[in-house]
């Protein structure tokens, strides 16, 4: 950096001073915390923006969030050039920028930064950052100290994209380096012509005539609930009801994480909506589950991410059997696409259980978005879903490639075909699903056309399997980097001894299961357990509690 850049950095930095006793982290989800204390880090988040865009010589994007959490609280986040997450290795680096001390430290910190990535201020390219924030009050003066960090390097474009869903910033940034048009419109024009090409290629008969044209959804009193208000009446047969769309308090008794952990109504649902199927979106409209209220109560049967995945893996694998023709035709395509579906030891185990049944190939990696979009890129169609109702579809670009030209073959040949037909619905898929990120919007559609299409009901669908009873729990500890795990986080390494008692413990009750994991944010560690029924999954979870007490140290919090 020449003097004029940090002259100019050093005036900037001295406007946003670092809370006095705070200390920030990023995780999967970026900074959180509330409101109040984000100025500074948000500001220096915006110099790492402009420093990852020069570095990368492409977009990239910078989301002013807090997802699910409460009003008082906000986030920042960055995308990627691919519109995905920041790259780990970046990581550290955002945490020790956001926790230096004062203004001549983080001149420093980014001087040594710059050059040990060989990042090349003089003469560099243009850069550009896309800039998103949610409805919460607190994010255009975030938003304002993010703009003054990106433009502290002289020669960055800080673009505000305005009020948007996370999925939408992502989207906007993977399209804009791929030389796409990166405009709200041109997401909901993608998103719905894909749609509708879904729903043109259903097969003639009377079974799609067994579901209901009517969704209801429950926005979070979020940005989702608005954006789908501005597109429903672009949707043809389907009529959406949308709730708490801004009328109430964002997050609160309503969206899909209150849903998804208490299981309850959400505000402004009830009795009178007894069996019909229901949708929840969250804050940002980056997790989608749905649900339907039972008669005569509060309470809910939840349809989970799992079961999301489920039926979206259902699916794609029978649109590819049917591209790929009977195995002794002349019709045989000779190209099998590998389809992957990834999960988490978190993901129910019925419902892995199912999925291997119905011959799919599954894989775990540990908690994370980022572990479980790495590895389903790995596959041509790769599906990952948390039970939270985080996940989307990859496909690879070469498949696509391929599937561009046999689509075009088959159009020539046998136009209208079984074959074809299935070619055009993993072409509309591919581009209806968000490649980039979990998208409850894109989600939501792709949910209602395969449904449309199976002439299932949210009854049937959420009859695929039937869910283990399983309790969470978590346990203070004095040290929790002392757990060492490893196979995806279910079995335990270190210390000694403890993984041998936990499958001892296990081994008592009907189909068990049983993991601990530390947590990645605070000292604890966190404790999954399933079993037969609710009592023995309760009673398993606490005989392991005091197995973690008795080889960590400390008590349940």
């Amino acid at each position: 950096m020449n003097q004029l850049q940090q002259s100019a950095l050093l005036d900037a930095a001295s406007r946003f001073p670092i809370p006095a006793g705070s200390k920030f982290s990023y995780g999967t989800s970026g900074f959180r915390a509330d409101a109040s204390l984000l100025e500074s880090t948000v500001f220096r988040v915006g110099i790492l923006a402009a420093l990852r865009s020069i570095q990368t010589r492409s977009v990239i994007g910078l989301m002013i969030t807090a997802s699910h959490n409460h009003i008082s609280d906000n986030g920042v986040k960055l995308a990627d050039p691919s519109g995905g997450m920041l790259t780990q290795s970046w990581e550290p680096f955002a945490d020790t920028l956001a926790n230096a001390s004062d203004p001549h430290s983080l001149i420093q910190l980014l001087g040594d930064f710059i050059k040990k990535e060989n990042i090349i201020l003089e003469g560099a390219p243009a850069a550009e950052v896309l800039l998103g924030r949610d409805t919460r009050p607190s994010g255009e003066t975030l938003l304002e100290a993010a703009k003054q960090g990106i433009t502290s390097l002289m020669g960055t474009t800080a673009s505000d994209m305005g009020i948007v869903t996370t999925p939408q910033l992502h989207w906007m940034v993977r399209a804009k380096n791929k030389g796409i048009e990166a405009t709200e419109l041109n997401y909901y024009n993608q998103m719905l012509t894909s749609f509708r090409c879904l729903l043109d290629y259903i097969p003639k008969g009377d079974s799609s005539k067994n579901v209901s044209d009517k969704l209801i959804v429950d926005g979070a009193d979020g940005v989702g609930g608005e954006k789908l208000e501005n597109v429903k009446t672009r949707l043809g047969y389907l009529t959406i009801d949308v709730r708490n769309c801004g009328d109430g308090v964002l997050n609160e008794g309503v969206g899909a994480d209150y849903v998804q952990k208490e299981k309850m109504v959400p505000r402004n649902f009830g009795p009178a909506d007894a069996g019909m199927r229901c949708a929840s979106l969250d804050g940002d409209a980056d997790r989608l589950v749905y649900f339907y209220v039972i008669s005569n109560s509060n309470k809910i049967d939840l349809v989970d991410g799992d079961k999301i995945l489920s039926l979206f893996a259902l699916f794609l694998k029978e649109q590819l059997r049917v591209l790929n023709g009977p195995e002794d035709g002349k019709t045989n395509i000779s190209y099998k696409a590998s389809l992957g579906v990834v999960q988490t030891a978190y993901a129910n185990g019925a419902s892995t259980d199912y999925l291997k049944q119905m011959g799919l190939e599954v894989v775990m990696t540990p908690t994370g978005v980022k572990h479980l979009h790495e590895k389903a890129a790995e596959y041509d169609i790769g599906i990952y879903f948390e039970a939270n109702g985080h996940g989307t579809v990859l496909f690879s670009d070469a498949f696509l490639s391929w599937l561009e030209i046999t689509n075009q073959e088959l159009s020539s040949t046998s136009k209208d075909s079984d074959q074809h037909k299935a070619a055009l619905r993993l072409l509309a898929v591919s581009r209806l699903i968000n490649q980039a990120v979990g998208d409850a919007l894109s989600g939501l559609f792709l949910v209602e056309a395969i449904l449309k299409h199976m002439g299932w009901s949210i009854h049937k669908w959420n009859e695929l399997y039937q869910d283990l009873p399983s309790r969470q729990l978590k346990v203070k500890v004095v040290d929790r980097t002392a757990v060492i795990t490893e196979n995806a986080e279910t079995k335990v390494v270190s210390p000694a001894g403890i993984q041998e008692a936990i499958d001892a413990e296990t081994d008592k009750y009907p189909k068990g299961r049983c993991f601990i994991r530390p947590s990645g944010t605070e000292d604890v560690v966190r404790v999954y357990a399933e079993a037969s029924n609710q009592e023995a999954a309760d009673d398993l979870a606490k005989s392991v509690v005091r197995l973690v007490e008795q080889y960590l140290g400390f008590g349940r919090s």
